[in-house]
């Protein structure tokens, strides 16, 4: 372990995971306050959608990236991936209850929306994978589950990945900005499939 993953995990050690849920707190406070001073531009509800959402997709790809980060430097950040989870979670519904209470607005027009339109399908895919995980991070479910935990985890993986399509498909056509982040998002999967001698080693 080099000298700069030492430094950093002795202040990890030190400072708690609880703060991050207060500073998570922050962006769509201020997001909520621009748009009712009027700093969104001429359609705040939109912008707000789109920018709680898109907090959501890079907290989730921050949590996807602890595990390879301890890995290939040594960096440790464990501690701080529940909080991080359900950080996501917090952000993803909060931008599901803009588009369906500040959007939408016509209940009968959400379920047509939801069937219709690939890129809210594809959302509302990964924003229902994602309830498990929330439901049970929580020390009771892991002694409850046990192995079981792990695997149910697991969705956050197909979650992350419907997640970076959805930002692709509401761009309508291929930009630069999501095409990136789906494609740091194949690479963290990738990095997470076990070396071929390991594999070998597995299953001997």
């Amino acid at each position: 372990m080099n000298i700069v993953a030492q430094t950093l995990n002795g202040w990890t050690r030190k400072v708690p995971a609880w703060p991050l849920y207060i500073l998570a707190l922050i962006p769509p406070a201020l997001l909520f306050y621009q748009g009712v001073t009027g700093s969104l531009g001429i359609d705040p509800v939109k912008k707000m959608e789109h920018q709680i959402g898109l907090y959501g997709l890079q907290v989730l790809i921050a949590t996807m990236c602890v595990t390879p980060l301890r890995r290939f430097t040594g960096i440790n950040l464990i501690k701080y991936r529940r909080a991080l989870g359900l950080i996501t979670f917090f952000y993803i519904s909060c931008h599901l209850a803009v588009w369906l209470f500040l959007d939408v607005q016509i209940w009968s027009q959400i379920w047509a929306d939801i069937v219709k339109r690939p890129y809210i399908t594809i959302g509302m895919g990964a924003f229902l994978l994602m309830i498990p995980l929330a439901v049970t991070s929580n020390n009771r479910s892991v002694r409850k589950l046990r192995k079981t935990w792990g695997k149910l985890h697991m969705l956050a993986y197909p979650a992350v990945l419907l997640g970076g399509v959805h930002f692709i498909l509401l761009r309508k056509g291929i930009q630069l900005e999501p095409l990136i982040y789906l494609i740091l998002i194949v690479g963290l999967l990738v990095l997470r499939v076990p070396p071929l001698a390991q594999r070998r080693a597995a299953r001997a």
